[in-house]
Parts: C-alpha cells; sequence; structure tokens
C-alpha cells in the first residue's frame, strides 16, 4: 500500500499528564485529505473524540473538551494530543483518514492504538543545595530548593524547628530563599512535599 497510517499499538500516559497518540502519513500528490476522525472504545462506553471536516475542528465527546487537539498545517501528522490525563481515558483510540483522489473516488485507512493511563509513585523530596552542614557567607544570597518527583500535583512547605519543638512555616513554594543571610539564620530547616 503507498498509503498507510501509521502508529504504534501500545502506548502508556501519566495521570494528570500531557499525552500524544501518534497517527501519521506521508501526503501523496493527487490525494486530498477530506476528514479525520478520532473514536475510543472504553470497557463501558464509546465514541467520537474529534473530527475535522471541511467545516473545521468538532469534539464530539464532551469529557474531552478543552483537552484534545491536533495540530494544525502539519501535513500528514494526524495525531491527537490530549492533557490532563484521566484514568478514565484508557481504552482503545483509532485514527481513521479519508482522502478524496482525483478521480474523485475515496480511500480510507485506520490506526488503532492502546492507551494505558498510569500513577506514578510519589517520592520522598530530595533536598538540593542543602545538604546536613551546609556552610554559607553571612550577607550572599542563598536558597535552599526542595525538590519531589511524584504525582503532580506537588505542594512544598519549609519550616524552620524552633525552640519546645515548634516548627516555624516560613514558605509554600519549592525554594527558600535568603537575600541576605545572618548567623541568626542558622538552624535547622525542613521540607515537606506532599500531593494527592
Amino acid at each position: 500500500a503507498f498509503l498507510d497510517l501509521t502508529g504504534p499499538n501500545e502506548m502508556e500516559g501519566v495521570w494528570k499528564g500531557p499525552t500524544t497518540l501518534p497517527c501519521a502519513y506521508v501526503p501523496v500528490k493527487g490525494l486530498v485529505q477530506q476528514t479525520l476522525t478520532w473514536t475510543v472504545v472504553h470497557d463501558q462506553s464509546s465514541g467520537t473524540v474529534f473530527r475535522r471536516d471541511g467545516s473545521g475542528d468538532h469534539v464530539l465527546l464532551s469529557e474531552y473538551r478543552g483537552r484534545v487537539s491536533v495540530q494544525k498545517n502539519a501535513p500528514g501528522n494526524v495525531s491527537l494530543h490530549i492533557l490532563n490525563l484521566e484514568v478514565s481515558d484508557r481504552g482503545t483510540y483509532t485514527c481513521q483518514v479519508t482522502w478524496r483522489a482525483s478521480n474523485n473516488s475515496l480511500i480510507a485507512k485506520e490506526s488503532t492504538t492502546k492507551l494505558e493511563v498510569v500513577k506514578v509513585a510519589a517520592t520522598k523530596p530530595v533536598i538540593r543545595a542543602g545538604e546536613p552542614g551546609l556552610t554559607v557567607p553571612a550577607g550572599a544570597r542563598t536558597s535552599l530548593t526542595c525538590v519531589a518527583s511524584g504525582s503532580p500535583p506537588i505542594s512544598y512547605r519549609w519550616f524552620r524547628s524552633a525552640p519546645g519543638g515548634k516548627a516555624l512555616l516560613l514558605s509554600s513554594r519549592a525554594e527558600l530563599a535568603w537575600d541576605s543571610p545572618q548567623p541568626s539564620d542558622s538552624g535547622e530547616y525542613y521540607c515537606e512535599a506532599e500531593n494527592r
């Protein structure tokens, strides 16, 4: 076949992240793309996710509205981009393209990809530039950065231990910065990272 749609048989996307379901063909002179449809079969339901035809782009399943798109002005690239993946997005997706030939006959091809949505295990925060015993000169801007890998979104909190075993909340950002640190800023600092 001189004209074929190519895409992977199976792929994994990460929960809450973006993914692209690849589907592509090499444009052939004299053949004009008429329609592109992306359909999905879930465990309990099925339907048309996306359709591109002479009247424009249409997202037909409401749960995908605002989350799916296909690049424009990229001949042959009909990959489906999905934002903010949900576990319920997993299923079997079929990309179907029809072309019109110069003799007005229609040609249709399809390619099917199975999508699995995986949750990435949350891992403990790794604190960068904050190894125990870190010493910095007084007055020189410095910062501690908390980095956690895991399922987004991740929120951060920085604490400093105070007398009596209390913890003072200093920052709700990943970076804790001092423009001009003083000896009184010496002490132990803790980062906490939290996700769903």
